[in-house]
């Protein structure tokens, strides 16, 4: 069994007693560890994470039966409270039957403590338990075996002048870098004059394209609880890439995913409303600990960077067909800015601890002579969904999980990478693309 950091195991219990039922299926649902244990032994040993079960089913039932016991004394110590109201107030039975009262009470006080004990125990483990694959999603061990199942433009094109953009011999003037290591540190640059302008551009653009896809946009904080954290799944899984003030207890967002899908936690939406769809800019900071090597130099790995977030709660009959259209939306950001890129279907060896499927959008940066990442469209099923309790009634009436899934759209600093490689004119000047022209009112920009 995986256990927790004592520091983390107290947020995990803060948000598990601050939610409305620590009974309630947080992650994958409790019932099928009940009915269906070798589906999900199965469907988990498909992906990275480790977690056992064996002793999961075993706190499972020593919690079911802890609560069991307590229900039963109450219902005994309510029993006596019923025959001791008939009884005359100062005969010897009824002062028997108080005796007997106290005796109860104690014992029912001693059980129900023993049982917030076992179900501690078991939410505890049950937050080291991923979420199951979908079907669709490839067996593999690791990056190598992502599959691409998609390209967009010409990626063997002829680009002539391309360099890697940290070797533009302008590039430091308007990306500065060791000025961002005086004031913070590593992978904290200061963006200026009209790199800067451009940064903005693309920003307005994402925006702008996703309002035109129908979602609404959401100025969102930039720190989230624990609580907010645990629910998308960055908490237990994330915690070391994450900036945390020690003092407010509280996390800087490593991307608006988070606070945006606790937007309606502990909420019912109507069947009606779904799918509900949001965008956000925000900027997204990650420690990226463990990360060296050539393949971080320039934009290619920063611990702030900007991104825009696409996210839906979709009803869970068609979240996998909104998946194909969140993908879609991300990929026609790509395309209008003509940079050439592939979709990668990510196998189960590196799927997110959280997601059920993921596609990655990898851009072609000519110049590195490489692949970047610029997007991860995800379903989350209801993973995420169960541990922020988030539902929507349905037909019968009942509350159910909703199905969340989020995108990025895009990340702005290895899209403005392959930008700065892919465009780069003879004269040393970057041509801007057109869809950015209405935010940044020329044509190149160095050089």
């Amino acid at each position: 069994m995986v256990y927790l950091r004592d520091n983390l195991r107290a947020k995990i219990k803060s948000f598990l007693n601050a939610s409305f039922n620590v009974s309630y299926a947080r992650m994958i649902n409790h019932n099928l560890l009940r009915t269906d244990l070798d589906q999900i032994r199965t469907s988990i040993s498909r992906k990275k994470f480790q977690c056992d079960l064996d002793a999961l089913v075993d706190l499972d039932q020593k919690r079911r039966e802890a609560i069991s016991a307590a229900e039963q004394e109450r219902a005994g110590q309510k029993a006596a409270n019923n025959e001791m109201s008939q009884l005359p107030k100062g005969s010897p039975e009824f002062l028997a039957k108080v005796s007997e009262m106290k005796e109860l009470a104690a014992k029912v006080k001693d059980l129900e403590a023993i049982s917030k004990q076992a179900d501690d125990a078991f939410q505890e483990a049950f937050m080291t338990v991923p979420n199951i694959p979908h079907e669709s999603v490839p067996d593999g061990k690791g990056e190598q075996d992502n599959q691409a199942i998609s390209t967009w433009g010409n990626v063997e094109g002829d680009f002539p002048n391309a360099v890697p953009h940290y070797d533009i011999p302008w590039f430091d003037q308007m990306i500065d870098f060791p000025r961002g290591v005086k004031v913070t540190g590593a992978g904290f640059p200061f963006y200026v004059g009209e790199m800067s302008q451009l940064v903005r551009a693309l920003i307005n653009f994402f925006l702008e394209e996703a309002g035109k896809n129908g979602y609404e946009e959401v100025h969102s904080p930039i720190v989230v609880n624990a609580a907010s954290a645990t629910a998308t799944g960055q908490l237990p899984d994330k915690e070391g890439q994450m900036y945390l003030d020690q003092n407010e207890e509280v996390y800087l967002i490593p991307t608006a995913e988070v606070p945006v899908t606790n937007f309606f936690r502990d909420e019912i939406l109507s069947a009606e409303q779904l799918p509900v769809k949001r965008c956000a800019y925000t900027p997204c900071f990650r420690r990226e600990a463990g990360s060296w090597g050539k393949d971080v130099r320039g934009l290619n790995r920063l611990h702030q960077f900007d991104k825009v977030e696409l996210v839906k709660w979709t009803h869970p009959d068609e979240s996998f067909d909104e998946l194909e259209k969140l993908r879609a939306d991300a990929e026609g950001l790509l395309q209008k800015l003509g940079l050439p890129y592939r979709v990668l279907l990510i196998c189960s060896g590196d799927i997110g601890f959280p997601h059920s499927k993921q596609y990655d959008l990898e851009v072609w940066a000519a110049g590195q002579q490489r692949w970047l990442e610029v997007s991860s469209c995800s379903n989350f099923t209801d993973f995420q969904a169960r541990r922020a309790n988030i539902r929507f009634r349905g037909e019968d009436g009942k509350p159910k999980p909703v199905h969340t899934l989020n995108g990025s759209a895009l990340a702005i600093p290895r899209v403005l990478a392959a930008i700065l490689e892919n465009n780069l004119q003879e004269d040393g000047s970057v041509k801007v693309p057109e869809c950015l022209r209405k935010w940044y009112p020329k044509d190149t920009i160095g050089g």
